[in-house]
């Protein structure tokens, strides 16, 4: 043993057959490793609290100096005196779970039910849909690779400016779908399911640590776009002329009933005769984005529903034109209804949108929309909406004044409309 020094590592010879060792006369478990290569790299020998012998690597000769070396060996050797086991630590940076792994361990928990989401339920199909496509589009094409153990809350937030800025952009590579953009919904939204996903697997011993606990999501420029009474009257007209000339009658139908009960997409077009109740103006859906919910609709929506239902032997209100499904392109009927009618950024939400706007031009509450939306319940007093003639004449006339805009109609003033309510009021308790 002698002294390591730049004169007696450079004089260290290779052998071909083994490794050659040299160690330090001064700093015990320090020395110098020679690889047949030719390679030259220090290492720490130590004994961890197992009583095992271990060989940690430190650096390569000629990156790093051999006094360099020697004080980062003699950091080492110190934090093994306290217990430290920098052998085990670096194995475990190489081989530590990637974010892709535990990305794919959600995503099969997920799927399976065995993961309960924030309303204490299993998360829903639909939501894992979402996940999935988020986690394939943009957390594992930037940092899938990434051991989670080294991530730090700076990365998360880096790659969500990543995701923002477009990293992950593609362009659309077929007529249906396969675009990709940035921005901050997007990002926000990426992010928003890293750190879910990452939170479940920290509950659930999977990971000690979730490097994105206190990440701050970016604020999506949400811009509600909703239908004026003007454009809904024009949009009617159009729908009119469209439906003469051989449109798809299922989709102009699913149009108006988005329209004239606030319903989400989905729900419309999966609603099945069976769920539908006209004489109570009910329609109760087993599962919505909320769960379980029996939701009020207007006379005038009630009386598409049922003639749609009578259009044929489906089992859906809006049936496939193939196959026993249910019918899913409203979305194209719709753009070519909008682009007919010159209206920009239109979307089945949209109509929804203007369901609302409608209801609150009309004076009632905020209360009394979150219920007719079918909004979860955010407070105690929300808990007591209940499905009584109060929301139902709600429901009503808000549905009687889109009809009317739709046929051609104008909107009646808040005076009239009051007036209305208040009778349709006194009749039911007669």
């Amino acid at each position: 043993m002698t002294r390591l020094t730049k004169r007696t590592v450079e004089a260290l010879k290779s052998n071909r057959e083994r490794d050659t060792f040299l160690w330090d006369s001064e700093l015990r478990g320090f020395g110098v490793r020679v690889k047949p290569s030719g390679t030259k790299t220090f290492i720490i020998q130590y004994r961890n609290q197992e009583a095992r012998t271990r060989r940690c690597v430190i650096g390569q000769y000629g990156v790093l100096t051999v006094e360099q070396a020697r004080d980062l060996a003699q950091k080492k050797l110190a934090a093994v005196i306290d217990g430290a086991d920098p052998s085990a630590e670096r194995h475990s940076v190489r081989t530590g779970l990637t974010i892709a792994a535990v990305c794919d361990w959600y995503l099969a928990e997920a799927e399976s039910g065995r993961l309960i989401g924030r309303n204490r339920r299993p998360i829903k199909a639909s939501s894992v849909a979402g996940d999935r496509s988020r986690i394939e589009l943009h957390i594992k094409p930037l940092i899938g690779n990434r051991v989670v153990s080294q991530l730090k809350l700076a990365d998360i937030e880096r790659l969500q400016g990543d995701i923002a800025a477009g990293r992950t952009a593609r362009a659309r590579r077929t007529s249906r779908g396969g675009q990709t953009a940035g921005g901050s919904g997007v990002a926000a939204r990426a992010i928003s399911t890293l750190r879910a996903l990452l939170n479940h697997a920290r509950r659930l011993g999977i990971i000690e640590v979730s490097p994105a606990t206190g990440v701050r999501i970016m604020a999506s420029q949400k811009v509600k776009r909703y239908l004026s009474a003007g454009e809904i009257r024009h949009l009617g007209k159009v729908m009119t002329q469209m439906e003469r000339e051989g449109e798809h009658p299922a989709g102009l139908a699913a149009i108006r009933v988005m329209l004239l009960t606030g319903f989400r997409r989905t729900e419309v077009l999966a609603m099945r005769k069976a769920w539908v109740q006209p004489d109570d103006n009910l329609v109760r859906f087993p599962d919505t984005k909320s769960g379980p919910q029996i939701r009020v609709a207007g006379d005038s929506a009630m009386h598409v529903l049922e003639a749609q239902a009578l259009s044929s032997h489906s089992p859906f209100i809006f049936p496939a034109d193939w196959g026993d499904g249910h019918f899913v392109g409203v979305v194209r009927v719709l753009g070519r209804v909008c682009a007919r009618a010159g209206l920009d950024r239109v979307t089945p939400h949209t109509l929804r949108h203007s369901f609302a706007s409608m209801a609150a031009a009309q004076g009632f509450s905020e209360l009394t929309i979150s219920g007719l939306l079918g909004h979860a319940p955010r407070g105690v007093t929300q808990r007591y909406v209940h499905l009584d003639t109060a929301l139902i004449i709600a429901a009503d006339q808000v549905a009687a004044e889109i009809a009317r805009l739709l046929d051609g109609g104008e909107l009646r003033s808040v005076r009239e409309i009051k007036q209305a309510r208040t009778l349709a009021a006194l009749r039911a308790v007669a």
